[in-house]
């Protein structure tokens, strides 16, 4: 069977599942406090030397970035997972002709799409509260599509790692509970992790490390903050890399021995 076809199969699977419903809910909770009290804003942006418009768009982003986005994926990821184990559908599908890792990677492939179509929510929520404080304040706060795509796009890409961390968390652990428990907890230290030189090797901090840089930039009256991608990049990829092998090695195996 092609990975195409396992691709449709699961993407069929996950129709008739609540994580697309999760995904929504989560975004429009994030940004309903960023619509409330846009009036606070303009009292800090002169402060911190940042336009207004930037403020409502990386504010936003950054409580995304630090739980909203992560705490989204340690839920999906587990429902993603446990999908299969209604009716015995794992020992199903490992009973096809179809190695496991194929199927493990299908899965994690999955998971990244229900991360990029969060995202894709994101862009569109925040539009839609841009245009609704716009008309409430007179002021415009719609910045341009491309900018924010790429904030967008960056995010997705500095996520990855995380994901593929959450994803092994899922495989391995088989009690759901447990399983949300460690990946929402695994979330909390990021904050702390990103003042640290050790941000490289906690994956959960890329996101809202990356959006922190971000924020720098735009706000003349920030510290500076910068993701270099050496020695970043090659630690990334080494820990999704290594994430990844590991869950394909444990994908199943508990359903194997039971």
């Amino acid at each position: 069977m092609s990975f195409a076809s396992l691709l449709d199969i699961e993407l069929k699977k996950i129709r008739r599942s609540k994580i697309f419903m999760l995904l929504f809910v989560a975004v429009v909770i994030l940004w309903l406090p960023a619509i409330l009290n846009t009036n606070y804003s303009f009292e800090t942006d002169a402060a911190i030397g940042i336009a207004s418009e930037y403020n409502f768009l990386v504010q936003g982003f950054l409580a995304l970035a630090w739980f909203m986005y992560p705490a989204s994926m340690v839920v999906s990821t587990v429902l993603l997972k446990q999908l299969e184990r209604t009716n015995k559908g794992m020992l199903k599908m490992l009973a096809l002709p179809i190695s496991s890792a194929k199927l493990c990677l299908t899965k994690f492939f999955i998971l990244l799409l229900l991360a990029g179509l969060q995202l894709l929510l994101n862009f569109g929520v925040y539009y839609a509260g841009a245009a609704l404080v716009s008309q409430r304040f007179a002021y415009n706060f719609l910045l341009p599509p491309l900018f924010v795509l790429k904030e967008t796009g960056l995010l997705f890409l500095a996520a990855i790692p995380m994901l593929a961390f959450f994803w092994l968390l899922a495989v391995t652990i088989q009690t759901p509970i447990f399983s949300i428990g460690v990946g929402l907890a695994s979330i909390v230290p990021s904050i702390l992790m990103i003042n640290t030189k050790y941000w490289l090797f906690y994956p959960m901090s890329y996101p809202f490390y990356l959006m922190t840089a971000e924020y720098c930039k735009l706000a003349a009256n920030l510290g500076s903050a910068e993701m270099p991608l050496i020695p970043w990049l090659p630690i990334a990829i080494g820990i999704t890399v290594s994430c990844l092998i590991l869950a394909c090695l444990r994908f199943g195996q508990a359903e194997r021995n039971c």
